[in-house]
């Protein structure tokens, strides 16, 4: 991932020509709550995209899971369902967004 400058020291994310859309590191320390049918984890976001996230998680589940998704912003929660595209354990996950809500 690459990191084009704009004007008044703001960067903004672009791809290495691999991924639809470019990644962004998610602010510091934001947490997200996750389930899957078997288990339910409070994980750190690593990084965004358009459609999907990365989650660190030590035992993330395999891929092909369907997972539900809460994220608390500032302008309230987002509730999300997203599919697990890659699995690493003691690593995490990437997920794709497949449907998404928020809470008022």
């Amino acid at each position: 991932m690459n990191e084009s400058n704009l004007p008044f020291g703001a960067s903004v994310a672009t791809t290495n020509g691999l991924r639809r859309y470019p990644r962004v590191p998610s602010p510091k320390g934001t947490i997200l709550a996750w389930q899957s049918a078997s288990s339910r984890q409070v994980s750190r976001l690593a990084n965004l995209s358009l459609f999907g996230l990365h989650i660190r998680t030590t035992e993330p589940p395999p891929t092909g899971t369907v997972i539900q998704l809460l994220l608390n912003v500032p302008a309230g929660e987002v509730r999300a369902r997203a599919v697990v595209q890659r699995s690493e354990p003691k690593r995490g996950m990437g997920v794709k967004l497949v449907a998404m809500q928020q809470e008022d």
